[in-house]
Protein backbone atom coordinates (compact mmCIF):
# COMPACT_ATOMS: atom_id res chain seq x y z
CA UNK A 1 0.00 0.00 0.00
CA UNK A 2 2.95 2.36 0.50
CA UNK A 3 3.74 2.30 -3.21
CA UNK A 4 0.20 3.31 -4.19
CA UNK A 5 0.65 7.11 -3.82
CA UNK A 6 3.92 6.99 -5.76
CA UNK A 7 2.33 4.95 -8.57
CA UNK A 8 -0.69 7.27 -8.61
CA UNK A 9 1.58 10.29 -8.80
CA UNK A 10 3.53 8.83 -11.72
CA UNK A 11 0.27 8.07 -13.58
CA UNK A 12 -0.99 11.60 -12.94
CA UNK A 13 2.29 13.11 -14.15
CA UNK A 14 2.16 10.95 -17.32
CA UNK A 15 -1.39 12.16 -18.03
CA UNK A 16 -0.32 15.76 -17.44
CA UNK A 17 2.57 15.40 -19.91
CA UNK A 18 0.23 13.84 -22.48
CA UNK A 19 -2.33 16.63 -21.94
CA UNK A 20 0.40 19.26 -22.37
CA UNK A 21 1.57 17.66 -25.61
CA UNK A 22 -1.97 17.50 -26.97
CA UNK A 23 -2.61 21.13 -26.00
CA UNK A 24 0.64 22.21 -27.68
CA UNK A 25 -0.20 20.24 -30.82
CA UNK A 26 -3.73 21.67 -30.93
CA UNK A 27 -2.32 25.20 -30.65
CA UNK A 28 -0.12 24.52 -33.68
CA UNK A 29 -3.00 23.21 -35.79
CA UNK A 30 -4.09 25.43 -38.69
CA UNK A 31 -7.61 26.74 -38.11
CA UNK A 32 -10.42 26.49 -40.66
CA UNK A 33 -11.40 29.70 -42.42
CA UNK A 34 -15.04 30.65 -42.02
CA UNK A 35 -15.35 31.16 -45.77
CA UNK A 36 -13.47 28.00 -46.77
CA UNK A 37 -15.22 25.27 -48.70
CA UNK A 38 -15.71 21.70 -47.48
CA UNK A 39 -12.68 20.27 -49.26
CA UNK A 40 -10.34 22.85 -47.76
CA UNK A 41 -11.75 22.20 -44.28
CA UNK A 42 -11.22 18.45 -44.67
CA UNK A 43 -7.64 19.05 -45.79
CA UNK A 44 -7.09 21.36 -42.82
CA UNK A 45 -8.47 18.81 -40.34
CA UNK A 46 -6.34 16.07 -41.93
CA UNK A 47 -3.26 18.30 -41.62
CA UNK A 48 -4.18 19.00 -38.00
CA UNK A 49 -4.43 15.29 -37.20
CA UNK A 50 -1.05 14.74 -38.84
CA UNK A 51 0.43 17.56 -36.76
CA UNK A 52 -0.86 16.02 -33.52
CA UNK A 53 0.36 12.53 -34.45
CA UNK A 54 3.78 13.76 -35.61
CA UNK A 55 4.24 15.83 -32.48
CA UNK A 56 3.39 12.87 -30.24
CA UNK A 57 5.05 9.91 -31.97
CA UNK A 58 6.97 11.38 -34.92
CA UNK A 59 10.39 10.87 -33.34
CA UNK A 60 9.62 7.23 -32.51
CA UNK A 61 8.42 6.12 -35.97
CA UNK A 62 11.85 5.69 -37.51
CA UNK A 63 11.86 1.97 -36.71
CA UNK A 64 8.49 1.53 -38.49
CA UNK A 65 9.43 3.29 -41.77
CA UNK A 66 10.96 0.18 -43.43
CA UNK A 67 7.63 -1.62 -42.92
CA UNK A 68 5.90 1.04 -45.07
CA UNK A 69 8.49 1.29 -47.86
CA UNK A 70 5.85 0.89 -50.61
CA UNK A 71 3.57 3.46 -49.00
CA UNK A 72 5.77 6.41 -50.00
CA UNK A 73 5.24 5.74 -53.73
CA UNK A 74 1.49 5.24 -53.34
CA UNK A 75 1.28 8.39 -51.21
CA UNK A 76 2.83 10.47 -54.00
CA UNK A 77 0.55 8.95 -56.63
CA UNK A 78 -2.58 9.44 -54.52
CA UNK A 79 -2.38 13.23 -54.61
CA UNK A 80 -2.50 13.50 -50.80
CA UNK A 81 -0.46 16.47 -49.65
CA UNK A 82 1.11 14.51 -46.82
CA UNK A 83 4.68 13.93 -45.78
CA UNK A 84 5.66 10.26 -45.67
CA UNK A 85 6.94 10.30 -42.08
CA UNK A 86 3.96 12.36 -40.90
CA UNK A 87 1.53 9.90 -42.52
CA UNK A 88 3.32 6.95 -40.91
CA UNK A 89 3.15 8.80 -37.58
CA UNK A 90 -0.60 9.25 -38.07
CA UNK A 91 -0.93 5.55 -38.93
CA UNK A 92 0.96 4.45 -35.81
CA UNK A 93 -0.92 6.90 -33.55
CA UNK A 94 -4.40 5.96 -34.82
CA UNK A 95 -3.56 2.25 -34.77
CA UNK A 96 -2.38 2.49 -31.17
CA UNK A 97 -5.51 4.43 -30.21
CA UNK A 98 -7.76 1.94 -32.01
CA UNK A 99 -5.98 -0.95 -30.25
CA UNK A 100 -6.20 0.65 -26.81
CA UNK A 101 -9.96 1.30 -26.98
CA UNK A 102 -11.17 -2.33 -27.24
CA UNK A 103 -8.41 -3.46 -24.89
CA UNK A 104 -9.96 -1.29 -22.16
CA UNK A 105 -13.64 -1.20 -23.09
CA UNK A 106 -14.35 -4.83 -24.03
CA UNK A 107 -12.99 -6.48 -20.83
CA UNK A 108 -14.72 -3.85 -18.69
CA UNK A 109 -18.10 -4.47 -20.34
CA UNK A 110 -17.74 -8.24 -20.24
CA UNK A 111 -16.51 -8.36 -16.64
CA UNK A 112 -18.69 -5.70 -14.97
CA UNK A 113 -21.84 -5.81 -17.11
CA UNK A 114 -22.11 -9.42 -18.34
CA UNK A 115 -20.28 -10.95 -15.32
CA UNK A 116 -17.91 -12.99 -17.50
CA UNK A 117 -14.76 -14.19 -15.69
CA UNK A 118 -11.77 -11.88 -15.85
CA UNK A 119 -9.43 -14.06 -17.92
CA UNK A 120 -11.89 -14.71 -20.82
CA UNK A 121 -12.86 -11.02 -20.75
CA UNK A 122 -9.21 -9.99 -21.06
CA UNK A 123 -8.68 -12.50 -23.88
CA UNK A 124 -11.70 -11.07 -25.73
CA UNK A 125 -10.22 -7.59 -25.26
CA UNK A 126 -6.86 -8.71 -26.65
CA UNK A 127 -8.60 -10.31 -29.63
CA UNK A 128 -10.58 -7.14 -30.32
CA UNK A 129 -7.40 -5.10 -30.01
CA UNK A 130 -5.62 -7.30 -32.57
CA UNK A 131 -8.55 -6.96 -34.97
CA UNK A 132 -8.48 -3.17 -34.50
CA UNK A 133 -4.73 -3.10 -35.24
CA UNK A 134 -5.23 -5.16 -38.41
CA UNK A 135 -8.15 -3.08 -39.70
CA UNK A 136 -6.50 0.25 -38.90
CA UNK A 137 -3.22 -0.72 -40.56
CA UNK A 138 -4.95 -2.09 -43.65
CA UNK A 139 -7.14 1.03 -43.83
CA UNK A 140 -4.26 3.51 -43.63
CA UNK A 141 -2.13 1.43 -46.00
CA UNK A 142 -4.94 0.93 -48.52
CA UNK A 143 -6.34 4.48 -48.51
CA UNK A 144 -3.53 5.98 -50.67
CA UNK A 145 -3.85 3.01 -53.06
CA UNK A 146 -7.60 3.66 -53.33
CA UNK A 147 -7.04 7.39 -53.87
CA UNK A 148 -4.42 6.67 -56.53
CA UNK A 149 -6.77 4.29 -58.32
CA UNK A 150 -9.61 6.86 -58.26
CA UNK A 151 -7.27 9.56 -59.57
CA UNK A 152 -6.02 7.24 -62.31
CA UNK A 153 -9.55 6.38 -63.50
CA UNK A 154 -10.66 10.01 -63.53
CA UNK A 155 -7.53 11.14 -65.34
CA UNK A 156 -7.70 8.44 -68.01
CA UNK A 157 -11.43 9.08 -68.54
CA UNK A 158 -10.81 12.77 -69.26
CA UNK A 159 -7.44 12.41 -70.98
CA UNK A 160 -8.64 12.25 -74.65
CA UNK A 161 -10.64 15.48 -74.30
CA UNK A 162 -7.95 17.29 -72.30
CA UNK A 163 -5.23 16.38 -74.81
CA UNK A 164 -7.54 17.52 -77.61
CA UNK A 165 -7.83 20.90 -75.88
CA UNK A 166 -4.03 21.01 -75.51
CA UNK A 167 -3.65 20.23 -79.23
CA UNK A 168 -5.91 23.18 -80.10
CA UNK A 169 -3.79 25.53 -78.00
CA UNK A 170 -0.55 24.12 -79.44
CA UNK A 171 -1.87 24.63 -82.98
CA UNK A 172 -2.48 28.29 -82.08
CA UNK A 173 1.18 28.60 -81.06
CA UNK A 174 0.75 28.55 -77.27
CA UNK A 175 3.83 27.41 -75.35
CA UNK A 176 3.69 24.27 -73.16
CA UNK A 177 3.94 26.41 -69.99
CA UNK A 178 0.92 28.48 -70.99
CA UNK A 179 -1.00 25.34 -72.04
CA UNK A 180 -0.75 23.89 -68.54
CA UNK A 181 -1.38 27.32 -67.04
CA UNK A 182 -4.65 27.50 -69.02
CA UNK A 183 -5.69 24.03 -67.78
CA UNK A 184 -4.91 24.97 -64.18
CA UNK A 185 -7.28 27.97 -64.32
CA UNK A 186 -10.40 26.15 -65.60
CA UNK A 187 -13.57 27.27 -63.83
CA UNK A 188 -14.66 23.62 -63.65
CA UNK A 189 -11.73 21.59 -62.23
CA UNK A 190 -10.64 18.57 -64.26
CA UNK A 191 -8.69 15.53 -63.12
CA UNK A 192 -5.62 17.08 -64.79
CA UNK A 193 -6.06 20.44 -63.02
CA UNK A 194 -4.04 19.39 -59.97
CA UNK A 195 -1.20 18.05 -62.12
CA UNK A 196 -1.23 21.26 -64.19
CA UNK A 197 -1.09 23.39 -61.04
CA UNK A 198 1.95 21.44 -59.85
CA UNK A 199 3.70 22.04 -63.20
CA UNK A 200 2.89 25.78 -63.10
CA UNK A 201 4.09 25.94 -59.47
CA UNK A 202 7.38 24.22 -60.30
CA UNK A 203 8.01 26.59 -63.23
CA UNK A 204 6.84 29.92 -61.79
CA UNK A 205 7.60 29.49 -58.10
CA UNK A 206 10.51 27.03 -57.91
CA UNK A 207 12.23 28.22 -61.07
CA UNK A 208 12.31 24.84 -62.83
CA UNK A 209 12.28 24.58 -66.59
CA UNK A 210 9.26 22.98 -68.25
CA UNK A 211 11.09 19.71 -68.95
CA UNK A 212 12.14 19.24 -65.31
CA UNK A 213 8.61 20.07 -64.15
CA UNK A 214 7.15 17.51 -66.59
CA UNK A 215 9.64 14.86 -65.42
CA UNK A 216 8.61 15.40 -61.78
CA UNK A 217 4.93 15.16 -62.77
CA UNK A 218 5.52 11.90 -64.65
CA UNK A 219 7.02 10.43 -61.46
CA UNK A 220 4.05 11.48 -59.32
CA UNK A 221 1.14 10.56 -61.59
CA UNK A 222 -0.87 7.40 -61.03
CA UNK A 223 -1.86 7.03 -64.71
CA UNK A 224 0.40 5.06 -67.06
CA UNK A 225 -1.23 6.69 -70.08
CA UNK A 226 -0.61 10.18 -68.78
CA UNK A 227 2.98 9.25 -67.90
CA UNK A 228 3.47 7.97 -71.45
CA UNK A 229 2.02 11.19 -72.87
CA UNK A 230 4.25 13.33 -70.63
CA UNK A 231 7.38 11.39 -71.63
CA UNK A 232 6.47 11.77 -75.31
CA UNK A 233 5.84 15.47 -74.72
CA UNK A 234 9.31 15.82 -73.18
CA UNK A 235 10.89 14.07 -76.19
CA UNK A 236 8.94 16.31 -78.58
CA UNK A 237 10.09 19.47 -76.81
CA UNK A 238 13.69 18.17 -76.69
CA UNK A 239 13.79 17.39 -80.41
CA UNK A 240 11.90 20.50 -81.49
CA UNK A 241 9.25 18.45 -83.31
CA UNK A 242 5.69 19.50 -84.09
CA UNK A 243 3.99 19.67 -80.70
CA UNK A 244 0.48 20.15 -82.13
CA UNK A 245 0.80 17.09 -84.38
CA UNK A 246 1.99 14.96 -81.46
CA UNK A 247 -0.91 16.05 -79.24
CA UNK A 248 -3.46 15.47 -82.02
CA UNK A 249 -2.07 11.96 -82.55
CA UNK A 250 -2.22 11.15 -78.82
CA UNK A 251 -5.76 12.55 -78.57
CA UNK A 252 -6.90 10.32 -81.45
CA UNK A 253 -5.13 7.30 -79.93
CA UNK A 254 -6.66 7.78 -76.47
CA UNK A 255 -10.10 8.42 -77.96
CA UNK A 256 -9.92 5.03 -79.69
CA UNK A 257 -8.88 3.41 -76.41
CA UNK A 258 -11.79 5.13 -74.67
CA UNK A 259 -14.25 3.75 -77.23
CA UNK A 260 -12.84 0.26 -76.66
CA UNK A 261 -13.09 0.64 -72.87
CA UNK A 262 -16.69 1.87 -73.14
CA UNK A 263 -17.54 -1.14 -75.31
CA UNK A 264 -15.98 -3.44 -72.70
CA UNK A 265 -17.87 -1.63 -69.95
CA UNK A 266 -21.14 -2.14 -71.84
CA UNK A 267 -20.48 -5.89 -72.01
CA UNK A 268 -19.48 -5.94 -68.32
CA UNK A 269 -22.63 -4.04 -67.38
CA UNK A 270 -24.80 -6.58 -69.21
CA UNK A 271 -23.11 -9.42 -67.32
CA UNK A 272 -23.48 -7.59 -63.98
CA UNK A 273 -27.19 -7.03 -64.71
CA UNK A 274 -27.67 -10.77 -65.21
CA UNK A 275 -25.82 -11.50 -61.97
CA UNK A 276 -27.95 -8.92 -60.15
CA UNK A 277 -31.19 -10.46 -61.38
CA UNK A 278 -30.05 -14.00 -60.54
CA UNK A 279 -28.39 -13.37 -57.17
CA UNK A 280 -30.30 -10.44 -55.69
CA UNK A 281 -33.79 -10.76 -57.21
CA UNK A 282 -34.70 -14.28 -58.32
CA UNK A 283 -32.51 -16.19 -55.87
CA UNK A 284 -33.58 -14.38 -52.67
CA UNK A 285 -37.23 -14.48 -53.79
CA UNK A 286 -37.10 -18.26 -54.18
CA UNK A 287 -35.31 -18.66 -50.84
CA UNK A 288 -37.84 -16.42 -49.07
CA UNK A 289 -40.75 -18.44 -50.47
CA UNK A 290 -39.08 -21.73 -49.51
CA UNK A 291 -38.18 -20.59 -45.98
CA UNK A 292 -41.66 -19.12 -45.44
CA UNK A 293 -43.30 -22.41 -46.43
CA UNK A 294 -40.88 -24.34 -44.19
CA UNK A 295 -41.67 -22.05 -41.26
CA UNK A 296 -45.43 -22.40 -41.81
CA UNK A 297 -45.20 -26.21 -42.03
CA UNK A 298 -42.86 -26.45 -39.05
CA UNK A 299 -39.92 -27.73 -41.07
CA UNK A 300 -36.72 -28.92 -39.49
CA UNK A 301 -33.74 -26.76 -38.71
CA UNK A 302 -30.50 -26.55 -40.67
CA UNK A 303 -28.05 -27.20 -37.87
CA UNK A 304 -28.52 -24.39 -35.35
CA UNK A 305 -30.45 -22.23 -37.85
CA UNK A 306 -34.24 -22.37 -37.83
CA UNK A 307 -36.26 -21.28 -40.89
CA UNK A 308 -37.33 -18.09 -39.10
CA UNK A 309 -33.72 -17.20 -38.26
CA UNK A 310 -32.58 -17.93 -41.82
CA UNK A 311 -35.40 -15.78 -43.19
CA UNK A 312 -34.43 -12.88 -40.95
CA UNK A 313 -30.73 -13.24 -41.82
CA UNK A 314 -31.52 -13.30 -45.54
CA UNK A 315 -33.90 -10.32 -45.34
CA UNK A 316 -31.95 -8.01 -43.05
CA UNK A 317 -28.33 -9.10 -43.66
CA UNK A 318 -27.90 -11.09 -46.88
CA UNK A 319 -29.84 -8.92 -49.35
CA UNK A 320 -28.56 -5.51 -48.06
CA UNK A 321 -24.98 -6.80 -47.87
CA UNK A 322 -25.23 -8.23 -51.40
CA UNK A 323 -26.60 -4.91 -52.69
CA UNK A 324 -23.72 -3.00 -51.07
CA UNK A 325 -21.15 -5.38 -52.59
CA UNK A 326 -22.82 -5.04 -55.98
CA UNK A 327 -22.72 -1.22 -55.76
CA UNK A 328 -19.01 -1.33 -54.86
CA UNK A 329 -18.26 -3.59 -57.84
CA UNK A 330 -20.34 -1.36 -60.12
CA UNK A 331 -18.53 1.77 -58.93
CA UNK A 332 -15.13 0.11 -59.31
CA UNK A 333 -15.80 -0.89 -62.92
CA UNK A 334 -17.71 2.15 -64.18
CA UNK A 335 -16.01 5.06 -65.96
CA UNK A 336 -16.56 8.56 -64.61
CA UNK A 337 -17.67 9.93 -68.00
Amino acid sequence: MKNTPGLSGRINRAFERLRAKLRHAMDRMPHDQATGDGEEKRKTRFAGLQAIAYHLVGEKTGRFLPLFKDLDINLKKSGLKANFKAYVSLTVFCTATAALAPLLIVPSLLFFVLSIPLLPAVLFGIGGSLFAIAFATIGFYGYPIYRADVAKRKLEDELPFTIGYMAILATAGVSPENIFSSISTFSVPLALTGQAKDIVRDVNLFGSDIISALEETSKRTASDRFREMIQGLISTIHSGSNLAAYLREKSTQYMKLKRISLKKYSDTLSMLAEFYVALLLTGPLMLIIMLTVMAMLGGGTLGIFSPDLLLNLLTYVGIPLGAVVFLIILDATSPKW
